[in-house]
């Protein structure tokens, strides 16, 4: 029998060996450029199959670690490894398709392929920094074997998003927000909005129905539905289908509920915000890795909630416990609690919509490298642990070239009424990566929010090169005359300057918003 000893030192040289080997070059083609690529096509494409091999050699080394160190938490970690290399096999891959035929994309892409390329890239990068993260709190050996590979997969990844361009070579989408792109010129009429071929209007329809009318699988802890469970629901459903519905009857589900990534356009309706409650308290001080402790998680594609509450009841004392953890892309979540302490809400990657949901917590309890924006939503600070520091987001934008970021607009800022403003304090966010990014505009922002609104991490780490921004917000905590004094900080004062961060252009709303019902403004509303 080989010992784990051994085991491990034979990993161990492996992972030296490959980390030592090189890569790979890349093709040369000379052919014609996209308008969303700086360089030839076939290069890209070449660089993107090289890249997906060596997603494939890290995740055969890593599942080759199995239960060689004996370590429930190491286990844990390396499980999410696996699961998020595979997300990251399915990024690359979409990504390789539409540079191959930008005229197909994947079901539910906005139909535009630098941008959408650019989202699943930029999520692609973030699962290897998930995955590295998820060894926190062990001896460090199994992280130190991880890492190397890791870093140099991010690196391919960044190499690979660098030569994408949104329009003709640019990185940002900027001007009206209310101008129809050119890409969408001459799509069919719905309403008075322009629309892709591929939407769904019966999705209007079916958000907005009563009490799951004509669902597909009702849940009802009573035994009054077809399901006593979420789980066995989402189950039910097909698999890279269309629009399956859910709905989930009053009640508390004590329960860990996974929506996979082959579970396609998910609509899930409660009875309503604390009255149909998915409820779970997995947490990192228990054992469990932060992307684990999720009391939901989604991954397919196309997810949508209305009138459901998603929490996390472990408390401030266990420290990082999510409530809900998304990486759907095109998600929207509309009329939902997400009720937590320390990391309730974790948007990872991928954009997401947030309408009129209430947000509670303490420690960056809004946080994640998503492109997601919250509108008209409460987000409620609530009291955590003495002398603690309650910090609404963390950004975790790791590179300059990632089109992520939080916008927080016409929405409500301030603390549950138990926290003691004077002992409590409380702050907007704080840079959790080095390009963190996060727009607070149009919003109400109450006296609970400290003068200098921001805090830092880690000193001075990344107060250069983080983009936090303040528009037209009011409020006795908006003033931002005493607001911190950082180069990344920018007290902003005309339109221009947050046009880019409004859902026409930070989600590309316009083009998928539409059909699933849910309200929306598509820029600043004024």
């Amino acid at each position: 029998m080989v010992s784990k000893n051994r085991v491990s030192v034979v990993f161990l040289v492996t992972f030296l060996c490959f980390l030592s080997c090189p890569l790979g070059s890349f093709g040369s083609s000379n052919d014609d450029q996209f308008t969303y690529l700086k360089i030839p096509a076939a290069e890209f494409v070449s660089s993107v199959k090289s890249t997906l091999d060596i997603v494939q050699q890290v995740m055969s080394l890593v599942s080759g670690f199995g239960n060689a160190f004996g370590d429930v938490r190491v286990s844990n970690a390396i499980s999410d490894c696996l699961e998020l290399l595979d997300l990251s096999t399915d990024q690359l891959t979409d990504t390789l398709s539409v540079s191959q035929n930008p005229k197909i994309g994947k079901d539910n892409s906005t139909g535009h392929p630098g941008a959408d390329m650019k989202t699943w890239l930029s999520a692609a990068l973030v699962n290897q920094d998930t995955c590295s993260e998820g060894f926190d709190g062990t001896n460090g050996i199994a992280k130190a074997l991880v890492s190397g590979s890791l870093n140099q997969l991010s690196s391919l990844i960044i190499q690979i998003l660098g030569n994408v361009a949104i329009n003709g070579g640019g990185n940002r989408l900027s001007g009206n927000p209310d101008r129809i792109p050119a890409w969408m010129k001459g799509r069919k009429l719905i309403s008075g909005e322009e629309f892709p071929k591929w939407i769904k209007p019966n999705d209007r329809r079916l958000l907005l129905q009563v009490n799951g009318v004509d669902a597909d699988a009702v849940v009802a802890a009573d035994g009054s539905g077809n399901f006593t469970t979420v789980t066995e629901a989402v189950k039910a459903a097909p698999d890279h289908g269309q629009r399956f519905i859910i709905y989930v009857k009053k009640g508390v589900y004590n329960e860990y509920v996974e929506i996979s990534k082959k579970k396609w356009n998910i609509m899930m309706i409660g009875d309503g915000i604390d009255v149909t409650v998915i409820s779970g308290n997995r947490n990192f001080i228990d054992g469990w890795t932060t992307y684990r402790s999720a009391t939901f998680a989604v991954k397919g594609q196309g997810f949508i909630a209305r009138d459901i509450t998603f929490q996390n009841t472990a408390g401030p004392e266990k420290h990082q416990a999510v409530a809900y953890r998304s990486d759907s892309d095109l998600s929207v979540l509309y009329r939902c609690a997400f009720r937590g302490y320390q990391d309730t809400l974790y948007a990872h990657s991928q954009r997401q919509f947030f309408r009129e949901c209430q947000i509670t917590g303490t420690v960056d309890f809004i946080f994640g490298d998503a492109s997601a924006v919250f509108q008209n939503c409460q987000i409620l600070a609530r009291k955590g642990l003495p002398n603690q520091k309650n910090t609404i987001t963390a950004q975790g934008r790791k590179e300059a070239l990632e089109p992520t970021g939080f916008s927080i607009q016409f929405s409500n800022i301030s603390v549950e009424p138990d926290v003691m403003v004077n002992s409590t304090y409380s702050y907007l966010g704080r840079p959790w990566k080095l390009y963190s990014r996060t727009v607070v505009m149009q919003s109400y922002i109450s006296s609970a929010i400290r003068p200098e609104g921001w805090l830092e991490w880690n000193e001075a780490f990344a107060l250069d090169t983080l983009y936090y921004a303040e528009y037209l917000n009011s409020g006795p905590g908006a003033g931002v005359g005493n607001r911190v004094k950082w180069p990344g900080f920018h007290a902003l004062n005309s339109s221009d300057q947050v046009n880019s961060f409004t859902v026409a252009n930070f989600l590309l709303g316009n083009s998928w918003l539409p059909s699933t019902g849910v309200k929306y403004t598509a820029g600043l509303g004024v």
